[in-house]
């Protein structure tokens, strides 16, 4: 097997943030004599994260075996699940940082499936996953993310389901989303002004009948175009007959007009 390095996208500031969380729960459980230091436990759970290798690749390139790589990756990821911050405290959050309005949108994480795994297969991706729901700032700057559900599962029933709506309703917040939360806006109608039917409800009008289109120019007479008030009281144009070679009406003028050819 090949090794080679590879840059990671993250800042040393995540995996400092990281390598903290392993050290201390390491610390807190006495735990010593481990394969990897602590910031290589870290560095290796955000490669997995960030790029979604394998467990055998992740091992072969930092030199342990595949079981310790997933025994890795996923105490780390635990810890991290375990520091998110919760809905509530997410949007009391912000709240008391006065964000005009909130984004509400749900994302597909890729998982390895088989086709026989209908569950996880997603319909408007096309492909297996867990399905995740987000709130965000203005900025892009991610609030809250949803525990996964299957991939099958629809973005408006996977917001009921972790009471998304609910309690986005209950700030009082403007909260943007896609046509996927249609009927959300029925039960909450300040919460999510984004969809489409919100929007409509919203700067509704009374329907009122157009006027009729003014006739084409060629097909109207010089008399229209210079009065279009009095347009419906003058007689309709009559159209010139086509200018060719006549067709008679009857057998007997057809057979007339053989002999004389």
């Amino acid at each position: 097997m090949l090794l080679y390095r590879a840059s990671l996208p993250l800042s040393r500031r995540t995996l400092a943030y990281a390598t903290g969380v392993v050290r201390r729960h390491r610390q807190a459980l006495g735990s010593r004599g481990r394969c990897l230091p602590p910031g290589m436990q870290a560095l290796m759970t955000l490669v997995y994260l960030r790029k979604g290798e394998t467990y055998a690749e992740l091992g072969a390139g930092f030199g342990v075996s595949t079981a310790t790589a997933w025994r890795y990756v996923n105490e780390t990821v635990d810890l991290l699940a375990a520091r998110a911050p919760k809905l509530g405290a997410a949007l009391a959050r912000a709240v008391k940082a006065g964000l005009p309005y909130l984004v509400l949108d749900g994302t597909l994480v890729s998982i390895d499936r088989v086709a026989a795994d209908r569950p996880y297969y997603s319909g408007k991706h096309r492909r297996h996953g867990m399905n995740l729901q987000v709130i965000a700032a203005p900025d892009g700057t991610l609030l809250w993310v949803s525990g996964p559900l299957r991939g099958s599962v629809h973005d408006l029933t996977a917001a009921r389901i972790w009471g998304v709506v609910r309690a986005l309703a209950a700030t009082g917040l403007l909260v943007l989303a896609d046509k996927a939360y249609q009927g959300a806006e029925r039960a909450h109608p300040h919460a999510l002004q984004g969809t489409r039917q919100a929007r409509t409800a919203k700067g509704r009008q009374p329907c009122t009948r157009q006027a009729p289109r003014p006739r084409r120019t060629r097909e109207c007479p010089a008399q229209v175009m210079a009065n279009p008030a009095e347009a419906a009281l003058l007689p309709p144009p009559r159209r010139t007959p086509r200018q060719g070679h006549p067709h008679p009406a009857t057998p007997r003028d057809r057979s007339t007009l053989k002999k004389a050819q």
